[in-house]
């Protein structure tokens, strides 16, 4: 009877760590799906122009580029880290100029 029990235990377990494993594949994949849906792609932090690079160390010193975005239009989303812990995502052209949403 202990067998049984133990083995049931162990059971629900494995299930269990399996569903947490499923459900952040989900919600990275669903990240992924939201950005695609904007028609931005993900690009290399090389292929973002100097310009915009600019831009983000005159205007936010001290920022890291996280990821950046590109679409069709030559206009990126760059995803960006502040000194003091916050975070957001900035549209701009390849110019770096700012772009109104």
């Amino acid at each position: 009877m202990k067998k049984l029990f133990i083995t049931t235990v162990f059971a629900l377990g494995t299930m269990t760590a399996f569903a947490q494993e499923e459900q952040a594949t989900e919600a990275q994949d669903a990240a992924t799906e939201a950005v695609a849906q904007d028609g931005f792609s993900e690009v290399s932090l090389e292929e973002v122009p100097e310009a915009v690079t600019s831009m983000i160390e005159t205007n936010y010193p001290g920022a890291t580029i996280n990821k950046a975005h590109k679409n069709e239009e030559s206009q990126y989303k760059i995803e960006v880290s502040l000194e003091d812990g916050t975070s957001g995502a900035l549209l701009v052209d390849e110019e770096g100029n700012a772009i109104e949403q």
